[in-house]
Formats: C-alpha cells, sequence, structure tokens
C-alpha cells in the first residue's frame, strides 16, 4: 500500500541539500543529572535524621524567641478563586477529586493519601478563601489554622516535610493580615511563635531536599522567613547565594527547567517571581541570575502550550488553568518568544498554520518522583482542540495507576514487547543512566522535519527506536516512520492517544482511521508496516477526573531486529 509518507526520507534529502534554504540542527541530547553520589547521600542522612525528629525531646530544640511582629508581608501575587473558597468557608475540603468535612478533618476520620494530605497541609487553599473577602471566611480560614496548630504540634512525615512545611510557611506569611485581622493578642503570639518554630525545623530539614522545584520552594521559604521575621535579616546574604545557583543550574540555557515537567516549569517560574517580588519589596537588588533565569524560563512555559491555553503533558505534567498561565507570563514581565527548537531540554515544538506538535526528544529527566517513560512522545492539536495526547499524570492514592500512567505505553510512542524505555523505580524517580537520545531538526520552505531516536530498549531487546516526523507548511500533513534498529524478533506497538473530544472510526481494512474533531473537521490516519486498530484509553489531562477514550495502535513485529512502519494523518478537505 502506497502511503503519503513513503516520500518523506527522499523529501527530507532533497532538503538538506539545498544551499539557499533550510536550516539543520543535529544533536547528542545531554543527560540531565542529579550528582549521583551526592543525591543518594543526601536522601540518606535525610532519612537517618528523620529518627532525630520524631524524638521525644525534639520538639524542644523549635524552642526559641518568640516574633512579636512581622517586619513585612509578602505580596500577593497569584489569583485564587471564590468558588472553592466558598466551599471551604462551608467545610469542605476537596482536593483531587475527593471531599472531606472539616468535621470529619477534625476528628481524624478522613481516608485520604499522601497526596491530599499533601494539599490540606500547604495551605494553597488560603487563597481561594482570601478570594471570598468576607468576613465569615476569614474567621473561618483563622480556625483552619488553629486547628492545624493544636494537632500538629510535634514533627510528622508528611506535615512537617520539608516541600510542604515550605508551602505552608510561605502561605501563612503572604496571607498573615487576612488570617489574623481581628484575632486577640492570644492567637497572635500562638501564629506567630508556630511560625517560627517550622523556620527553625525548616533550615535544617530543607538541606535534604534534592535538586528541582521543591529546593526552589524551600529557598523561596527561606528568604521569606529571612524578610518577614524579626532579627533575622542575617540570612539573607546565604539565601541571595542559594538563589543565584539554582536560577543558573535549574533553569537551563533554553529556558527549561530540568525536571522537563511542563507543569514544573510553572511552578518553578511562580517561585522565581515570587523571590523576585519579596526582593524588590525588601529594596534589595534583584541578582542578575535570578532576572536572566525568569527571562529564559518564561517564553519556555510559552513553549508548552497547546491552542486552547493549557500544558502540554509530559512527565507528570497536568493542563493547567489557562488563566493562571496567563497571569504567571504577565507577572514575569519578559519579552522573549517561546523557541521552536528547546536542545538544552530536549523538546521541539512545531507550529504550522493551526496546527501545533510538540515532541520529546531529550533524555528522561532523573528530577522529581514523577517522570515518565516516554522518550520520542509526541501531542499533536489544531487550534484550540487537542488530538493526539499523552495519557497525563494520576496523583490518587492507588500506585498501580501511578505506575500505569508513567509507562511507556500511556505515551503516544512506539513500546517493544510492553516494556518501558526507561526504568520506573520504586522511589518514583526514573533511571536513564546510559541511554542516548538524539535528535535533528531540518527546516525548508515552511517544512520541518525531526529526526529523532533512543536506545532505551538497546539493553533489555538489543534493539534502537528511531522517530522521524514531518509537518508541511500549511499543518495539513503530518507523517511519519517508526524504525527498529538491531538483532532479534519482537512484538512491538505504535500508540496513538486520542483527546475524550475526538470521535474515531476504523476502516474495515485496518489500515486506516478517520477522526472528527470537535469543529467537524475530519483528518485520516493511514499506515503500512502494520495493523492498525482503535483500542481504549483513558485520559487525566486534570490528574484526578479518569475520561474514557480511545486510541490508534499499530501493531507489528521485528524481524531480525528490523522493523518499518510508515503513517500519515491528513487534513480533510472540505470538511
Amino acid at each position: 500500500m502506497n502511503v503519503a509518507s513513503d516520500t518523506l526520507t527522499e523529501e527530507k534529502s532533497a532538503a538538506a541539500e539545498s544551499k539557499t534554504q533550510g536550516n539543520r540542527a543535529g544533536r547528542k541530547m545531554p543527560r540531565l543529572s542529579q550528582n549521583g553520589i551526592g543525591e543518594n547521600l543526601r536522601t540518606g542522612v535525610y532519612w537517618i535524621a528523620r529518627l532525630w525528629f520524631r524524638g521525644v525531646f525534639y520538639g524542644r530544640t523549635l524552642r526559641g524567641r518568640r516574633p512579636q511582629a512581622l517586619t513585612m508581608i509578602p505580596e500577593e501575587n497569584w489569583p485564587g478563586r471564590s468558588d472553592r473558597g466558598a466551599r471551604l468557608v462551608d467545610g469542605r475540603f476537596r482536593f483531587l477529586n475527593h471531599t472531606v468535612s472539616a468535621e470529619d478533618l477534625a476528628a481524624g476520620k478522613s481516608d485520604t493519601g499522601p497526596s491530599w494530605q499533601a494539599e490540606y497541609h500547604s495551605f494553597d487553599w488560603l487563597r481561594d478563601m482570601r478570594a471570598v473577602g468576607t468576613e465569615a471566611a476569614r474567621v473561618r480560614a483563622r480556625t483552619y489554622v488553629t486547628e492545624w496548630m493544636v494537632a500538629n504540634q510535634k514533627w510528622h512525615p508528611v506535615s512537617w516535610r520539608p516541600d510542604i512545611l515550605a508551602r505552608r510557611v510561605c502561605n501563612w506569611l503572604t496571607y498573615a493580615e487576612f488570617i489574623s485581622a481581628g484575632a486577640d493578642g492570644d492567637f497572635a503570639e500562638k501564629f506567630l511563635d508556630n511560625i517560627a518554630r517550622q523556620i527553625r525545623h525548616l533550615r535544617r530539614a530543607g538541606r535534604f531536599v534534592p535538586n528541582g522545584v521543591d529546593r526552589m520552594l524551600v529557598t523561596k521559604s527561606l528568604i521569606y522567613a529571612a524578610l518577614c521575621l524579626p532579627n533575622s535579616i542575617r540570612f539573607v546574604p546565604r539565601q541571595i547565594k542559594a538563589v543565584t545557583r539554582m536560577s543558573e543550574r535549574q533553569v537551563l540555557p533554553d529556558g527549561g527547567h530540568l525536571e522537563r515537567n511542563p507543569a514544573s516549569q510553572m511552578q518553578a517560574l511562580r517561585h522565581l517571581i515570587d523571590i523576585r517580588s519579596v526582593l524588590g519589596t525588601s529594596s534589595i537588588e534583584i541578582p542578575e541570575a535570578l532576572q536572566r533565569a525568569i527571562d529564559r524560563a518564561a517564553p519556555m512555559l510559552s513553549f508548552y502550550r497547546h491552542g486552547d491555553g493549557g500544558l502540554a503533558l509530559f512527565n507528570g505534567s497536568t493542563e493547567s488553568e489557562p488563566r493562571l498561565i496567563d497571569v504567571v507570563l504577565t507577572k514575569a514581565e519578559a519579552r522573549g518568544k517561546p523557541l521552536m527548537s528547546a536542545p538544552d531540554i530536549g523538546f521541539e515544538r512545531i507550529a504550522a498554520n493551526r496546527t501545533l506538535v510538540i515532541a520529546d526528544g531529550g533524555n528522561p529527566s532523573p528530577m522529581g518522583q514523577g517522570a515518565h517513560a516516554g522518550t520520542l512522545s509526541f501531542e499533536m492539536s489544531v487550534g484550540k482542540q487537542r488530538v493526539i495526547v499523552n495519557c497525563g499524570a494520576y496523583t490518587g492514592r492507588n500506585a498501580t495507576w501511578r505506575l500505569a500512567q508513567r509507562a511507556t505505553a500511556a505515551h503516544s510512542t512506539l513500546v517493544v514487547e510492553d516494556r518501558n524505555s526507561a526504568e520506573i523505580r520504586e522511589d518514583g524517580t526514573i533511571g536513564a543512566t546510559g541511554v542516548t537520545v538524539t535528535s535533528e531538526r531540518l527546516e525548508a520552505d515552511g517544512n520541518t522535519w525531526i529526526d529523532m531516536s533512543h536506545d532505551g530498549y538497546l539493553a533489555s531487546h538489543d534493539v534502537v527506536h528511531r522517530r522521524r516526523l514531518y509537518i508541511n507548511a500549511s499543518g495539513s500533513d503530518i507523517r511519519g516512520e517508526d524504525t527498529l534498529e538491531g538483532s532479534g524478533d519482537h512484538k512491538f506497538s505504535i500508540r496513538f492517544h486520542l483527546h475524550p473530544s475526538v470521535k474515531a472510526s476504523l476502516v474495515q481494512d485496518g489500515t486506516s482511521v478517520l477522526l472528527r474533531l470537535p469543529d467537524k473537521s475530519g483528518w485520516r490516519m493511514r499506515c503500512s508496516g502494520g495493523i492498525a486498530s482503535l483500542q481504549e484509553s483513558i485520559y487525566l489531562g486534570d490528574g484526578q477526573e479518569t475520561k474514557r477514550t480511545e486510541q490508534i495502535v499499530i501493531v507489528g513485529a521485528s524481524q531480525q531486529g528490523a522493523a518499518q512502519v510508515k503513517w500519515a494523518l491528513t487534513k480533510l478537505t472540505g470538511k
């Protein structure tokens, strides 16, 4: 069967030979390292330190001079949602699609997991209560803070975890006036004393937080404390140095955050903006490294956005709220435009007319505990409509679901023998040691070619996966070639997960699938070298609500290590 992609290689070669047009950039993707032994040692020491933290007398070491007042209040940079705040005023805590009443929570009757508990103990929801703007919301928020202080006087592995504690301290300081206005002196004393105790612990425990967004969060919290608590200004120079280091190390030259997660990109940018804001309020000179990191990171956040304003789903990301993303970009005040190719972080973006493709051509990140084994996966959208997607991340309690969503099969890429292209460790990290990923981009006359490969299956199956993508200038023709090169006979499947809004129908010969988008426009997928079918899939764009959808699956088998599947997505005319 002739497929539109039959000429992909020939056209690419012809374009490469052009002397007057075209731009070629080939590279081997750098490996993102956690500094190996150092990070492992940091984690091991933290587990030893936990024995001290949970000791009977540890609480006494957190005693100290009680602050009489705050020297400043950080600016409220991020909007809350009054609808969520209204539920909290009514005594309903709803996080991750699970609601617990305030009464059950206070009585310890809640059946919730660590992720839900992290949201509760972080007090991020104070901004939602602040958005309600009523006295009832203020009083209720103060009640919740009081109840928390009574119930959490001793160290706990969740509520006192460094990243959660850092979020809580930042929120308590930011909304201190909202919480305390009209309160009696007894509450104010206990409130400030509790903040001081938590900060003393964070200065000890924060050093064990591995490199990544959580380290940024801890640094931000310690800067807030140094500027807001009396007699703490002496800690500022040390934290300014920490800000400079993390700005240079965590935000790569192309602006990508080293966790390779679009949602982490936004979180990192928010932390950097918050730090710049609080330093500016305190009339402290903004470190050049911090400003440069913001200027790089903001365009990269735009890089990850689809036409609907939400984020692409790579490495544990969720779509996030388009309105909040707009606010973050506005607050960044960065003038740079999004790159089309992000070589340091390892992503490619192709925008042709209304068609957008974002592809993962980089090494799996060992940072964080939510990285996915989705190398060479891609997402596609047309205007505001998502078409080809990854399945997203699961944030609930079921460990099996979390593992499934991080698997290679949950991404729009090729899977060999139902195995992951990178090791997913029990602690949640990715083991990508020794994996080599290459990416090459060619542009000519508005057409774009991307040639990617990875050897994540080399050790286990002795094969290398190569993926070639082509998008024409009008965005109406997307072609791909997926090949295996190596040895042995291996079954494989190429998965294209569809957004729930897309309707698919299989043509009888198993070589063609018709796609109907919400705006009634149509696309056709054709393939050769494998047999196509439609199977069930799921989509978790928000990390919480599971939506049923479908996936196109092309199956085949390599012979003596070699296999080639050609496929094409073509927009139907007159639709």
